[in-house]
């Protein structure tokens, strides 16, 4: 949002300015939805791949083509792409509000996101290497 000193800068009305910041906090909740639906798919993943680590330590070992390990990587990998997806839905999202002059500020969810992000990546390495 320009500021009144500068030249040719265009005051915007309390309206608006509200409308503004309900778009963004709107936002920001479907950007913490992304999120919980990635938590949700990287620890469901995971528990799977926990359970099935169980499972080969008692000896009860099953020969198939997609076996649970395999579906709880995939699980990971989904959540994380999800989490892609939000963060990109979310950028795109504040971008096009900073284009019609809203002065927005950085996305507090964003941070949480990077935060899930390194969890799942670990997640996956872990699942990876402890094969």
């Amino acid at each position: 949002m320009a500021s009144e000193s500068e030249p040719g800068a265009r005051k915007i009305d309390v309206n608006t300015l509200l409308a503004i910041e309900r778009n963004r906090v709107a936002y920001d909740r479907t950007m913490l939805a992304w999120i919980r639906t990635a938590i949700s798919l990287i620890t469901f993943g995971f528990s799977i791949y926990a359970v099935v680590q169980l499972q080969l330590r008692r000896g009860q070992e099953e020969d198939r083509v997609i076996g649970p390990r395999e579906f709880g990587l995939t699980m990971v990998v989904i959540g994380l792409f999800s989490l892609v997806l939000g963060v990109w839905d979310n950028r795109n999202n504040m971008q096009d509000l900073r284009a019609m002059g809203a002065d927005i500020r950085f996305s507090r969810a964003g941070i949480m996101a990077a935060l899930i992000a390194l969890l799942g990546i670990l997640a996956l390495i872990l699942m990876i290497v402890r094969h």
